[in-house]
């Protein structure tokens, strides 16, 4: 693994660890809300972050700072931006793993966990306000997370279960 961390391998191991079409649990810890999300070609936690903010935010599933149409685009457009300024995305969310640790956005949505054959992901209110370039880690993969659908409360209160003590805002 040392050797993966050398900046020519960096690529490498991060094209490996590309998840397609995956579907993760997104528990939003501030509402006690839940969601299934399908996520694809992110390349790292900050576009995962930005998307996340788009489909949950945008879409008016929970509060927080919704990500400028730029940003998203930067994120999703098949064609890699060229010859363009500066755009900064917001964090809305501290993403943490089930335990309660956090999952960095310079990170990949591949640390998500598995909990029971679903990646389980964590949001909560972000604990400092946080900021970073929108542009993508792989200029000509774009990436996709879709709502695949609202969980039910019985469903969001088993999910919480599996996540550490006061990570669980529906008890």
């Amino acid at each position: 693994m040392e050797a993966l961390e050398r900046h020519d391998l960096k690529c490498l191991s991060h094209a490996l660890a590309v998840l397609d079409d995956e579907p993760v649990i997104v528990l939003h810890r501030p509402t006690g809300t839940g969601f299934e999300v399908r996520i694809g070609g992110i390349g790292d936690n900050f576009q995962l972050h930005t998307l996340l903010a788009h489909v949950l935010v945008g879409g008016g599933h929970v509060a927080g700072t919704t990500p400028s149409v730029e940003s998203v685009r930067l994120a999703t457009d098949p064609e890699p931006a060229t010859g363009r300024t500066r755009t900064v995305a917001t964090g809305s969310f501290e993403l943490l793993a089930p335990d309660g640790t956090p999952i960095w956005n310079e990170g990949l949505p591949d640390d998500i966990p598995v909990v029971e054959g679903h990646r389980l992901l964590v949001l909560d209110e972000p604990a400092y306000r946080r900021s970073w370039n929108a542009d993508r880690f792989f200029p000509h993969l774009p990436g996709k997370a879709e709502l695949i659908r609202v969980l039910g409360a019985d469903e969001t209160r088993a999910w919480f279960a599996r996540t550490s003590p006061g990570t669980d805002r529906l008890s």
